[in-house]
Protein backbone atom coordinates (compact mmCIF):
# COMPACT_ATOMS: atom_id res chain seq x y z
CA UNK A 1 0.00 0.00 0.00
CA UNK A 2 3.14 2.08 0.42
CA UNK A 3 6.89 1.99 -0.15
CA UNK A 4 8.09 0.95 3.69
CA UNK A 5 4.76 -0.26 5.29
CA UNK A 6 1.00 -1.39 4.78
CA UNK A 7 -0.09 -4.30 2.64
CA UNK A 8 -3.74 -5.86 1.71
CA UNK A 9 -4.30 -9.18 1.98
CA UNK A 10 -7.17 -10.74 0.62
CA UNK A 11 -8.83 -14.27 -0.38
CA UNK A 12 -8.88 -15.18 3.36
CA UNK A 13 -11.64 -15.42 5.82
CA UNK A 14 -10.53 -15.01 9.32
CA UNK A 15 -13.30 -16.47 11.15
CA UNK A 16 -12.88 -19.93 9.76
CA UNK A 17 -10.00 -22.50 10.66
CA UNK A 18 -6.86 -21.41 8.57
CA UNK A 19 -4.21 -23.52 7.23
CA UNK A 20 -0.68 -23.59 9.17
CA UNK A 21 0.63 -22.01 5.77
CA UNK A 22 -1.62 -19.05 5.66
CA UNK A 23 -0.80 -18.47 9.15
CA UNK A 24 2.85 -18.11 8.51
CA UNK A 25 2.17 -16.27 5.41
CA UNK A 26 0.02 -13.75 7.49
CA UNK A 27 3.31 -13.38 10.21
CA UNK A 28 5.61 -12.87 6.81
CA UNK A 29 3.44 -10.19 5.45
CA UNK A 30 3.32 -8.57 9.44
CA UNK A 31 7.28 -8.58 9.77
CA UNK A 32 7.77 -7.25 6.51
CA UNK A 33 5.46 -4.71 5.66
CA UNK A 34 4.52 -3.45 9.57
CA UNK A 35 0.93 -3.51 9.41
CA UNK A 36 -1.73 -5.67 7.13
CA UNK A 37 -5.71 -4.81 6.58
CA UNK A 38 -8.07 -6.85 5.70
CA UNK A 39 -11.50 -6.07 4.50
CA UNK A 40 -15.17 -7.51 5.10
CA UNK A 41 -14.54 -10.12 8.11
CA UNK A 42 -16.87 -11.15 9.87
CA UNK A 43 -15.24 -11.74 13.11
CA UNK A 44 -17.48 -11.55 16.57
CA UNK A 45 -15.27 -11.69 19.71
CA UNK A 46 -14.59 -15.42 20.14
CA UNK A 47 -13.38 -15.32 16.38
CA UNK A 48 -11.10 -12.44 16.71
CA UNK A 49 -9.38 -14.02 19.65
CA UNK A 50 -9.49 -17.20 18.32
CA UNK A 51 -7.31 -15.41 14.88
CA UNK A 52 -5.11 -13.89 17.60
CA UNK A 53 -4.18 -17.11 19.41
CA UNK A 54 -2.21 -18.57 16.40
CA UNK A 55 -0.07 -15.43 16.72
CA UNK A 56 0.65 -15.48 20.11
CA UNK A 57 -1.01 -15.18 23.82
CA UNK A 58 -3.61 -12.57 24.08
CA UNK A 59 -3.20 -9.98 26.91
CA UNK A 60 -5.86 -8.49 28.87
CA UNK A 61 -5.77 -4.94 28.33
CA UNK A 62 -5.08 -2.84 32.10
CA UNK A 63 -7.03 -0.05 30.26
CA UNK A 64 -10.63 -1.62 29.27
CA UNK A 65 -13.86 0.27 29.94
CA UNK A 66 -16.96 -0.27 30.57
CA UNK A 67 -18.11 -0.86 26.47
CA UNK A 68 -15.59 -4.09 26.81
CA UNK A 69 -17.34 -7.26 26.94
CA UNK A 70 -16.66 -8.93 30.14
CA UNK A 71 -16.88 -12.53 29.28
CA UNK A 72 -14.48 -11.95 27.06
CA UNK A 73 -11.58 -9.51 29.28
CA UNK A 74 -8.69 -9.92 26.06
CA UNK A 75 -10.96 -7.73 24.28
CA UNK A 76 -10.82 -4.25 24.57
CA UNK A 77 -14.02 -1.88 22.69
CA UNK A 78 -13.11 1.08 21.96
CA UNK A 79 -15.89 3.69 21.81
CA UNK A 80 -13.76 7.16 20.38
CA UNK A 81 -12.61 6.69 24.15
CA UNK A 82 -15.55 7.56 25.94
CA UNK A 83 -15.41 4.35 27.87
CA UNK A 84 -12.26 5.50 29.42
CA UNK A 85 -13.60 9.15 30.01
CA UNK A 86 -16.29 7.67 31.88
CA UNK A 87 -14.41 6.05 33.83
CA UNK A 88 -12.51 8.53 35.31
CA UNK A 89 -15.31 11.14 35.53
CA UNK A 90 -14.84 13.12 32.26
CA UNK A 91 -16.21 13.86 29.19
CA UNK A 92 -14.74 13.00 25.83
CA UNK A 93 -13.56 16.72 25.29
CA UNK A 94 -12.02 17.22 28.98
CA UNK A 95 -10.45 13.76 28.78
CA UNK A 96 -8.71 14.55 25.15
CA UNK A 97 -7.72 17.81 26.50
CA UNK A 98 -6.00 16.91 29.25
CA UNK A 99 -4.33 13.83 27.99
CA UNK A 100 -2.41 15.68 25.43
CA UNK A 101 0.35 18.39 25.82
CA UNK A 102 1.45 18.38 22.34
CA UNK A 103 -0.12 17.45 18.64
CA UNK A 104 2.88 15.12 19.03
CA UNK A 105 1.42 12.79 21.60
CA UNK A 106 -1.38 10.94 19.72
CA UNK A 107 2.15 9.04 18.02
CA UNK A 108 2.05 5.68 19.95
CA UNK A 109 3.07 1.83 19.89
CA UNK A 110 0.16 0.57 22.30
CA UNK A 111 1.43 0.00 26.44
CA UNK A 112 5.17 0.88 26.37
CA UNK A 113 5.48 2.40 29.82
CA UNK A 114 5.17 -1.97 31.14
CA UNK A 115 8.42 -3.77 30.90
CA UNK A 116 6.92 -6.53 28.07
CA UNK A 117 4.73 -4.21 25.83
CA UNK A 118 2.53 -5.96 23.33
CA UNK A 119 4.08 -8.09 20.22
CA UNK A 120 1.17 -6.82 18.30
CA UNK A 121 -2.13 -5.54 18.01
CA UNK A 122 -5.29 -6.65 15.88
CA UNK A 123 -7.57 -3.83 15.21
CA UNK A 124 -11.27 -4.96 13.89
CA UNK A 125 -13.93 -2.51 12.74
CA UNK A 126 -17.70 -2.49 13.91
CA UNK A 127 -18.96 0.64 13.50
CA UNK A 128 -17.44 3.60 11.38
CA UNK A 129 -18.24 7.42 10.37
CA UNK A 130 -19.05 7.56 6.62
CA UNK A 131 -15.80 9.58 6.45
CA UNK A 132 -13.01 10.65 9.19
CA UNK A 133 -11.25 8.39 11.82
CA UNK A 134 -8.61 6.71 9.79
CA UNK A 135 -5.46 5.75 11.60
CA UNK A 136 -1.56 6.16 10.02
CA UNK A 137 1.05 3.93 11.09
CA UNK A 138 4.74 4.53 10.62
CA UNK A 139 7.63 1.70 10.04
CA UNK A 140 10.08 2.32 13.60
CA UNK A 141 12.89 0.54 11.22
CA UNK A 142 12.98 3.15 8.28
CA UNK A 143 12.72 5.63 10.21
CA UNK A 144 16.11 4.22 12.14
CA UNK A 145 17.80 3.34 8.85
CA UNK A 146 17.06 6.84 7.00
CA UNK A 147 18.96 8.57 9.93
CA UNK A 148 22.33 9.77 9.83
CA UNK A 149 25.36 7.96 11.04
CA UNK A 150 25.66 10.64 13.88
CA UNK A 151 22.23 10.13 14.61
CA UNK A 152 21.94 6.40 14.83
CA UNK A 153 25.01 6.44 17.05
CA UNK A 154 23.38 9.02 19.38
CA UNK A 155 20.06 6.92 19.44
CA UNK A 156 21.65 3.89 20.65
CA UNK A 157 23.02 5.33 23.06
CA UNK A 158 19.80 6.55 25.15
CA UNK A 159 17.37 5.29 27.30
CA UNK A 160 13.73 6.79 27.41
CA UNK A 161 11.29 6.88 30.56
CA UNK A 162 8.20 5.62 29.43
CA UNK A 163 5.86 6.28 32.06
CA UNK A 164 1.51 6.32 32.18
CA UNK A 165 0.12 9.21 32.08
CA UNK A 166 2.65 11.62 30.49
CA UNK A 167 1.34 14.88 29.55
CA UNK A 168 -1.68 14.95 31.87
CA UNK A 169 -3.26 18.03 33.51
CA UNK A 170 -4.96 17.35 36.48
CA UNK A 171 -8.42 18.12 37.11
CA UNK A 172 -9.96 21.59 39.94
CA UNK A 173 -10.18 19.57 42.90
CA UNK A 174 -10.70 15.58 42.82
CA UNK A 175 -9.33 13.88 40.13
CA UNK A 176 -9.81 10.24 39.93
CA UNK A 177 -7.64 9.42 37.01
CA UNK A 178 -4.93 11.51 38.60
CA UNK A 179 -5.09 9.75 42.04
CA UNK A 180 -5.01 6.34 39.62
CA UNK A 181 -1.48 7.72 38.72
CA UNK A 182 -0.17 8.15 41.32
CA UNK A 183 -1.33 5.06 43.21
CA UNK A 184 -0.30 2.48 40.35
CA UNK A 185 2.56 4.35 38.64
CA UNK A 186 3.60 2.30 35.44
CA UNK A 187 6.91 2.84 33.85
CA UNK A 188 9.88 1.55 32.74
CA UNK A 189 13.08 2.36 31.03
CA UNK A 190 13.73 0.91 27.22
CA UNK A 191 16.42 1.46 24.79
CA UNK A 192 15.68 4.16 22.57
CA UNK A 193 16.74 1.79 19.48
CA UNK A 194 16.12 -1.89 20.21
CA UNK A 195 16.38 -4.78 18.27
CA UNK A 196 13.69 -6.91 16.27
CA UNK A 197 13.60 -9.96 18.39
CA UNK A 198 12.65 -11.74 15.00
CA UNK A 199 13.55 -9.81 12.18
CA UNK A 200 16.79 -8.82 14.20
CA UNK A 201 15.93 -5.11 12.44
CA UNK A 202 16.93 -2.14 14.28
CA UNK A 203 14.28 0.15 15.81
CA UNK A 204 13.95 3.72 16.79
CA UNK A 205 11.45 3.08 19.95
CA UNK A 206 10.25 6.29 19.63
CA UNK A 207 6.51 6.83 21.93
CA UNK A 208 5.77 10.45 22.41
CA UNK A 209 2.57 9.60 24.28
CA UNK A 210 4.58 7.78 26.67
CA UNK A 211 7.92 9.31 26.78
CA UNK A 212 8.65 11.12 30.05
CA UNK A 213 12.48 12.31 29.09
CA UNK A 214 15.64 10.53 28.17
CA UNK A 215 17.49 9.07 31.17
CA UNK A 216 21.01 10.30 29.78
CA UNK A 217 19.45 14.05 29.10
CA UNK A 218 17.62 17.12 31.01
CA UNK A 219 14.18 17.73 30.40
CA UNK A 220 14.83 20.67 27.75
CA UNK A 221 17.19 18.06 26.51
CA UNK A 222 14.94 15.84 26.20
CA UNK A 223 11.85 17.71 24.68
CA UNK A 224 14.11 18.91 21.77
CA UNK A 225 15.92 14.96 21.04
CA UNK A 226 12.21 13.40 21.05
CA UNK A 227 10.80 16.09 18.88
CA UNK A 228 13.26 15.33 16.17
CA UNK A 229 13.40 11.72 16.41
CA UNK A 230 9.65 12.12 16.36
CA UNK A 231 9.59 14.09 13.53
CA UNK A 232 11.81 11.71 11.69
CA UNK A 233 9.70 8.51 12.54
CA UNK A 234 6.66 10.21 10.96
CA UNK A 235 8.17 11.79 8.08
CA UNK A 236 5.26 11.16 5.10
CA UNK A 237 7.39 8.65 2.91
CA UNK A 238 7.29 6.15 5.95
CA UNK A 239 3.60 5.93 7.09
CA UNK A 240 0.42 4.31 5.40
CA UNK A 241 -3.22 5.70 6.54
CA UNK A 242 -5.83 3.16 6.35
CA UNK A 243 -9.65 4.02 5.76
CA UNK A 244 -12.25 1.95 8.19
CA UNK A 245 -14.98 0.32 7.16
CA UNK A 246 -16.99 -2.20 9.18
CA UNK A 247 -15.42 -5.47 8.40
CA UNK A 248 -12.29 -3.93 8.26
CA UNK A 249 -9.22 -5.69 10.63
CA UNK A 250 -5.87 -4.11 11.15
CA UNK A 251 -2.92 -6.45 12.47
CA UNK A 252 0.08 -4.47 13.10
CA UNK A 253 3.42 -5.27 14.25
CA UNK A 254 3.95 -3.25 17.92
CA UNK A 255 7.34 -3.40 18.26
CA UNK A 256 7.92 -1.58 14.97
CA UNK A 257 5.51 0.70 14.47
CA UNK A 258 3.92 3.91 16.11
CA UNK A 259 0.45 4.96 15.19
CA UNK A 260 -1.78 7.91 15.20
CA UNK A 261 -5.95 7.96 15.17
CA UNK A 262 -6.62 10.89 13.25
CA UNK A 263 -9.23 12.82 15.66
CA UNK A 264 -11.33 14.42 12.81
CA UNK A 265 -15.03 13.28 13.55
CA UNK A 266 -16.04 15.23 16.56
CA UNK A 267 -18.72 16.69 14.19
CA UNK A 268 -19.65 13.93 12.49
CA UNK A 269 -22.15 12.80 15.04
CA UNK A 270 -21.53 8.72 13.53
CA UNK A 271 -20.24 5.80 15.90
CA UNK A 272 -16.83 4.65 15.78
CA UNK A 273 -16.62 1.09 17.51
CA UNK A 274 -13.32 -0.93 17.65
CA UNK A 275 -12.43 -4.09 19.11
CA UNK A 276 -8.89 -4.71 20.27
CA UNK A 277 -6.92 -7.64 20.78
CA UNK A 278 -3.38 -7.39 22.00
CA UNK A 279 -0.47 -10.26 21.79
CA UNK A 280 2.06 -10.99 24.64
CA UNK A 281 5.26 -9.43 24.07
CA UNK A 282 8.59 -9.79 25.28
CA UNK A 283 11.56 -7.50 26.85
CA UNK A 284 12.88 -5.06 24.29
CA UNK A 285 16.76 -5.37 24.40
CA UNK A 286 18.90 -2.47 23.01
CA UNK A 287 21.87 -3.05 20.50
CA UNK A 288 24.43 -3.69 23.13
CA UNK A 289 22.20 -6.40 24.33
CA UNK A 290 21.07 -4.97 27.78
CA UNK A 291 17.25 -5.40 28.31
CA UNK A 292 14.91 -2.66 29.52
CA UNK A 293 14.39 -2.47 33.00
CA UNK A 294 11.19 -1.75 35.19
CA UNK A 295 10.78 0.74 37.61
CA UNK A 296 7.35 0.55 38.68
CA UNK A 297 4.47 -1.63 37.80
CA UNK A 298 3.62 -5.40 36.74
CA UNK A 299 4.23 -6.95 33.57
CA UNK A 300 1.83 -7.21 31.50
CA UNK A 301 2.25 -11.42 31.39
CA UNK A 302 1.20 -11.07 35.33
CA UNK A 303 -1.98 -9.21 34.55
Amino acid sequence: MATHIGAEISGVDLSGPLEDEVVDAIRSAVLRWKVVFFREQHLDHAGHLAFARRFGEPIVSPSRGDASPAEFPQVQTMVDRLELAGRYGQDRAQWRDRRRNSLLHDWHSDLTPWIDPPAATILRAEATPPYGGDTTWANLATAYAGLSEPLQRLAESLRAEHRRGVGYLPKPGPDSYLKDLQEQPVVSIHPLVRVHPETRERLLLVNPYYVERFVELSRAESRAVLDMFVDQATRPEYTVRFRWEPGSVAFWDNRATIHLGAQDREQLGSPRVLHRVMVAGDVPVGVDGTPSTAVAGRPLSES
